[in-house]
This record gives structure tokens, C-alpha cells and sequence, in this order.
């Protein structure tokens, strides 16, 4: 168990501001969230579709890139402001948090700026490479977004990994007077828990893409530019599951190791046990287990490999700061909705293998399979920010385990709501303005079939000038 900060005050009641702050933390997270893989991963597959374009001469497979390119580079405005968003939100909604522990808590983030700003270079590069760089020369400019794109992605999990297992500085009287930033970036929860953010990327970014062109094909679209664009998310996604769920079960391992309370949530155990059953559904009501399926011995089992193990129940957590019976139950049910949905998909992955071993055209035109593959994009949604409810509300009370409390790290003057309200909007204005941008990019390519837009600069451009006058 964590020892606690003696310097912790454990006050009576929450601030009035603690909800708010704490609703428009889950919501602009929520949100962003779902930009990441985008960042991460589609730009990986723009690149998987351009070297297979360029090595076979497959011009499917360029066009591909091409309009991937244009739509990471939509997603990527969009996540700037989010992010930008959520950066600000970290001083004004957490005070007690950026004041405390920013000097640690504050690096991972500097280095994500670095990354954001490479990678931003590059994709403009990237983009207005196209028909203006020697083919090979314009493929190597996209490496780098997609190196960026992890990097930030580490960045960040870095800094959610500090505060789950915080380590790398020196504390005198409450303050923090030294840091050793590699051991606040590369601390105790950090790989794992990067490659698992990492792998949910192309997950999520794989199934979504797939199940675009699976719609296309339910709507009669079986030209060969879907069966491509088909074929590279969904193949990229569904390699990628077993991987991710292997990873998962080795992070439940390591949370059972290091984050007891947390542990205790998740398998919802109310008290100190071995032979623990592994409960499915159920819900903690004033310190008992209700409603759920029970598997006789299996949560020790797979958390010691023999139904012996003993797992530290709430009970073991001291009454101050033991998640409550609603915390736990939002972990638990959520946990329980990303491991669900991952084995969904894994069973449409294998649908797929056993369609190709049979007859590869049925991939494609088995309307049932396609139906199931174009729900994986949204059903990886719902795994994903599962996974970021376990990892968030899981901390609870913590927003640093064992040295600061959520309740005292959040502002304690105004009224937060207005402010939640002016978030509201502004995130309802950008995603209907993405949508409008998105829809209106894809009417055009259906309608024109070609994407090419002339600009008053570049070689190209200049050319086709010089051309025009010499007529």
C-alpha cells in the first residue's frame, strides 16, 4: 500500500468546485482522446499505403495516402486546440497540482511541445509535398509525423503514468526542491502503460478507417480503391488485438503490484481474500457485491497464476482515502466494457482469417462480416476511453497517489460551471466544424474522384504558368 504524505490535509467535505472541474476534466479528455490515434496511427497507415503505392506502382494505394493525409491533417488542427485547451485547464482547474508538483509533473509536457511542433512542421511538409517532391524524397517527409506523433503520444502517457506511480523528486516540507527528470518521464508505470496507449491507437485508428470503406462497400462501392483502403485498417487493427490484450493482462498485473486500491476496484473486492472470485457486471452497494456473475477463484487466479493468491481488498485502504462504492463501480463496470469490447473484436478478427483462408473475396462481399466490421470502429471507441475511465477514475481519490488528494489540488475560488458551459461550446463549435470539413472533403471526392487543388505557388503550379504562356 502507499504510504500517504503526512503533509496531507483530509478535509471534511469536497470543495463546491471539485465537481465541475472534475466534469470538464472527464469531458475535454474524453474528447481529445479520441484525436490521439488519429495523430499516432492514421499517418502510420498513410505511410503503409503510400510504400505500397510507390514499390507495386498501385495508384489506388497513392490516392489513398494522399486523402489520408488531408484528413490526419484535419484531425491534427482539431487536436492542437483541444490540447491547447486542456493544457490551460491543467493551471486553472488544478492549482494545488501545477503549484506542488509542476516542476515534475510539468516535463513530460515540455517534451510533448517539442514533438507537437516537429510534427506539425512535417505534415506540412508532407502535404504540399505532393506532385512537388521526388517521389521517394516525399515519402520520407511523412516518417517523421508519424515518429512525432508517438513521441508526443509518450509524452503524455509519461506524465499520466507519474501520477499514477510519481517518482524522480525530492520533497522538503511539501516542496518540491529537486527533480530528476528521467526518472519522472521513464517511472514505474510508464512502458506499459505507452504500449498500450500506443497499440489502442492503431486499434481504434485501424477499425475506424476500415469501417468507412465496409459502409462504402454495404452501399455497392466494390471498386478496388475501398478493398484497399478496407484491407490496410482493418488488417493493421486486427494484428494489433492480440497484442494489446496480452499487454492489458500484463498491465492488471502490475496494477495488482503497485496499485492495490485500484486493483481492489477493477475485480471489485470489497475485502482482503483469497479464492477471489472474478465477478462480472455487479455493483458495490455499502461494502457488498450485488448482481453479478461470479467465477469461483479466478481473479486470484489471474492475478498469481493460482486461485491461493490473496488480493488486497477496500478494506485494506485507510477509510480517508478509499475510493467510494460509486468510484468503484464506475472502474469496475468500465473495465469490465473494455475487456468485453477488445474480445469482440478479436472475434471479428477472426472471423476475418477464417473468410480469407476460405475464399479472400468474401472479406469483401460477405455483407454480414462487413456490417460487423464497419461497428468495430465505434465499438473501438467505446474500448478506448473504457480504458482511460479505468485509468483516471481508478486514481480516485488520488490525482498523485499517496501525495496529493483531487480535492485539494483543485482551484477553490468561483463558479466553475460557467466556464465548463464556455468549454461546451467551443468543443461543440470545433467538432461540427471538423464533421462539416470531413463530409464536405469525402462529397468532393466522390462527386470529382480527384482531390488535386490548384495553389498560387509550388513548381507545379508554376509550370503549368509557364506552360500556359509559351501556348
Amino acid at each position: 500500500m502507499t504510504t500517504l504524505d503526512p503533509l496531507i490535509p483530509l478535509a471534511d467535505a469536497d470543495p463546491a468546485q471539485l465537481l465541475p472541474a472534475r466534469e470538464q476534466m472527464a469531458f475535454t479528455l474524453g474528447f481529445h482522446i479520441i484525436l490521439v490515434p488519429f495523430g499516432v496511427a492514421l499517418t502510420t497507415l498513410m505511410l503503409i499505403a503510400h510504400y505500397r503505392g510507390l514499390r507495386l506502382g498501385d495508384t489506388e494505394a497513392l490516392l489513398l495516402a494522399r486523402r489520408w493525409s488531408k484528413v490526419a491533417a484535419v484531425l491534427f488542427a482539431v487536436g492542437a486546440i483541444t490540447g491547447t485547451v486542456l493544457s490551460f485547464e491543467l493551471g486553472l482547474l488544478w492549482p494545488g497540482l501545477m503549484g506542488r508538483y509542476g516542476s515534475a509533473f510539468g516535463f513530460p509536457f515540455a517534451v510533448e511541445g517539442l514533438f507537437f511542433f516537429l510534427e506539425a512542421i512535417f505534415v506540412a511538409l508532407y502535404i504540399y509535398g505532393w506532385d512537388r517532391l521526388p517521389a521517394w524524397a516525399h515519402f520520407w517527409t511523412g516518417v517523421p509525423v508519424s515518429l512525432a506523433g508517438a513521441g508526443g503520444t509518450a509524452s503524455v502517457v509519461a506524465a499520466n503514468a507519474w501520477m499514477n506511480q510519481p517518482r524522480g523528486f525530492t520533497l522538503d516540507q511539501g516542496k518540491v526542491v529537486a527533480v530528476r527528470p528521467a526518472e519522472v518521464f521513464f517511472n514505474g508505470a510508464f512502458w506499459l502503460e505507452f504500449w498500450h496507449m500506443f497499440v489502442a491507437a492503431y486499434i481504434v485508428a485501424g477499425f475506424v478507417v476500415a469501417g468507412v470503406y465496409a459502409r462504402g462497400m454495404l452501399r455497392g462501392r466494390h471498386d478496388r480503391y475501398h478493398r484497399v483502403g478496407f484491407l490496410i485498417g482493418f488488417v493493421t487493427a486486427a494484428c494489433a488485438l492480440p497484442v494489446q490484450i496480452l499487454i492489458g493482462d500484463t498491465i492488471a498485473r502490475q496494477v495488482f503490484d503497485d496499485e492495490p486500491a485500484k486493483f481492489a476496484a477493477i475485480e471489485l473486492v470489497p475485502r482482503t481474500d483469497s479464492h477471489v472470485p472474478e465477478t462480472l457486471g455487479g455493483v458495490l452497494i455499502d461494502g457488498k457485491v450485488r448482481y453479478g456473475l461470479q467465477v469461483p477463484d479466478v481473479a486470484s487466479l489471474l492475478a498469481g497464476f493460482k486461485p491461493s493468491t490473496t488480493i488486497k481488498g477496500l478494506d485494506a485502504v485507510p477509510a480517508s482515502v478509499r475510493p467510494t462504492d460509486a468510484q468503484a463501480n464506475i472502474v469496475h463496470w468500465a473495465f469490465d466494457i473494455m475487456v468485453g469490447t477488445s474480445f469482440l473484436m478479436l472475434a471479428v478478427g477472426l472471423w476475418f482469417a477464417w473468410l480469407w483462408w476460405r475464399r479472400r473475396s468474401a472479406v469483401t462481399t460477405d455483407r454480414r462480416f462487413l456490417r460487423a466490421a464497419s461497428a468495430c470502429g465505434v465499438v473501438a471507441i467505446i474500448a478506448l476511453e473504457s480504458g482511460w475511465v479505468v485509468t483516471e477514475v481508478g486514481r480516485q481519490p488520488w490525482i498523485v497517489v499517496g501525495h496529493l488528494l483531487t480535492r485539494d489540488a483543485v482551484a477553490t475560488q468561483g463558479n466553475l460551471w460557467p466556464f465548463f458551459g464556455g468549454v461546451l461550446l467551443i468543443y461543440a463549435a470545433v467538432g461540427s466544424a471538423a464533421l462539416w470539413v470531413l463530409r464536405s472533403m469525402t462529397r468532393r471526392w466522390r462527386r470529382q474522384g480527384d482531390d488535386t487543388v490548384s495553389v498560387p505557388y509550388g513548381p507545379g503550379n508554376a509550370a503549368r504558368t509557364a506552360t500556359g504562356k509559351a501556348q
